[in-house]
């Protein structure tokens, strides 16, 4: 008998791979058709989300969770995005789950500080 994580957990699991640099966990945690939308982009699909993530990966130093609400499918997730270009960010996560698979993924944040220090870098 296999168990379906609950959108929490499956939230939980989520950052802790990205955070870790995991990404064939996360590729498992995606839903094939997944959709996300952001500050810096968006992406269709579960290569072009890995992508996005790996992208940002590459400077990611810690994601400082403050809070998580979960209600049945829906998880929100405040945290401070801290990379080795920028400030801590405070960001906001809605994700949408299916069946342990994250369908629908909205981020918001001010991009200001962090795309500076991208181009910096450059």
């Amino acid at each position: 008998m296999t168990t379906t994580r609950t959108a929490r957990e499956t939230a939980e699991t989520y950052f802790t791979a990205w955070e870790a640099g995991d990404f064939d966990t996360l590729r498992g945690l995606l839903a094939e058709n997944v959709d996300f939308v952001g500050a810096l982009g968006t992406a269709s699909g579960v290569e072009a989300a890995l992508a996005g993530l790996k992208g940002l990966g590459q400077v990611l130093k810690k994601i400082d969770v403050k809070a998580r609400v979960a209600e049945g499918d829906e998880v929100i997730t405040w945290f401070d995005l801290c990379t080795n270009v920028a400030p801590p960010t405070p960001t906001a996560n809605w994700m949408h789950v299916d069946d342990g698979k994250v369908t629908r993924i909205r981020v918001t944040f001010d991009p200001r500080a962090l795309l500076a220090g991208l181009e910096a870098q450059n």
